[in-house]
């Protein structure tokens, strides 16, 4: 077993020309305009949520996505929250999502009092499964004056939030077909997938709303950082005004007309992501390759490396890998820490944390079996 984690660890530290000391699971790359914009920023004093930066990463994001509008926040998580505002979810709604998930995606939705409604994930994409949304929207749900309702509990079903999970997409055209089958808002959690594209359109850009995450570990960085997409003028708009704490322009007076969110993206940090989004093609080109190199390694050790699935162009933000069972997952993790190798097993299920723990939940066989499987590697821009 050893000899086994030995030829993973000594593959990882030569792929990265690094025979020695510590390499990280993913660290940002600042190799370009990141400081001369930053300090362009400053200079011009515009450094929290108005200025010219902030303004162009929209355009920015808008041209390279394929979105109409786009609205930049402080990060993915109130992207998320305002998206959900945005689709109208309230408290005592249900918002289906997947298990195997960042934290942030039922944190949000718990942010307005509605509660996280688990479904199985698809292996393949590590992510909602189309198959179980289907089986169990036709099973257990009912529609009274064109509303999904949860038949069970009598709750309404008011969003369904799919992760692409480490820039993997899901089947989101069958997902988004679905939802619009059954009256319920979609919105994509893109937090880990800029740069991934499925069936030649970005992720994102198949529901309502999509929301980003721009965090210090994602692919490309501005420190925190997050963005909305949409191709709704009215709703971009709402947006805008919510996370600018829902403020009425005017000259000099300050009147509000709703309840607000300080979540408009500082202009410091917007220079570091125009920057940064300048060279995303070529960190995706990048990690891809990175991603190549891994796949053709394991493809001669009984370890399955996560492929990009079907009909998708995954940044591959994070590579992941499946071992046989928990015991080798776990003697990997000690192993590679051990020696310098940073490595990560995937998120605790969410149904299994204290605040989710009673929450709706399918059968998540999928989901338990990937839990106890996978872990990421190191997967920095070279």
């Amino acid at each position: 077993m050893s000899e086994k984690f030995a030829a993973i660890t000594s593959f990882i530290r030569k792929h990265y020309n690094k025979p020695d000391g510590f390499i990280p699971l993913h660290e940002p790359r600042f190799v370009a305009n990141e400081r001369k914009y930053v300090m362009d920023a400053i200079d011009s004093t515009f450094v929290s949520s108005v200025g010219e930066y902030v303004n162009r990463f929209e355009s920015i994001m808008c041209a390279y996505t394929g979105a109409a509008h786009a609205v930049a926040v402080v990060n993915g998580t109130a992207a998320l929250h305002i998206s959900l505002l945005l689709a109208g979810v309230q408290s005592n709604d249900l918002v289906i999502t997947q298990p195997l998930s960042f934290i942030a995606t039922c944190n949000a939705i718990s942010y307005i009092g509605a509660a996280p409604l688990f479904i199985d994930i698809d292996k393949k994409t590590l992510g909602l499964s189309a198959g179980a949304l289907k089986t169990f929207l036709e099973n257990e749900t009912t529609i009274r004056n064109g509303i999904c309702f949860h038949t069970q509990s009598g709750k309404r079903i008011a969003a369904c939030v799919p992760m692409h999970t480490f820039g993997h997409p899901v089947e989101i055209d069958v997902i988004a077909d679905l939802c619009k089958e059954f009256n319920i808002v979609l919105i994509e959690d893109a937090a880990e997938s800029i740069g991934s594209f499925y069936k030649g359109k970005h992720t994102g850009k198949y529901g309502c709303l999509g929301a980003f995450s721009f965090n210090g570990n994602k692919t490309i960085t501005c420190g925190g950082g997050g963005a909305i997409i949409t191709d709704d003028e009215a709703l971009a708009k709402k947006a805008k005004h919510l996370t600018t704490q829902a403020k009425v322009p005017h000259a000099w007076e300050f009147n509000h007309d709703m309840i607000g969110y300080n979540y408009r993206l500082p202009n410091l940090n917007a220079a570091l992501a125009c920057a940064q989004m300048e060279q995303l093609t070529a960190f995706v080109e990048n990690k891809r390759a990175t991603a190549q190199a891994y796949q053709q390694f394991f493809e001669t050790m009984d370890v399955e490396f996560i492929k990009e699935p079907e009909n998708s162009h995954s940044n591959y933000w994070l590579n992941a890998v499946l071992f046989k069972d928990k015991h080798e997952r776990d003697e990997f993790l000690k192993f590679s820490n051990d020696t310098g190798v940073m490595t990560r097993p995937v998120w605790t299920l969410m149904n299994k944390l204290p605040m989710f723990a009673n929450c709706i939940t399918q059968p998540i066989t999928n989901a338990i079996e990937v839990e106890n499987r996978l872990v990421n590697l190191p997967s920095s821009v070279k």
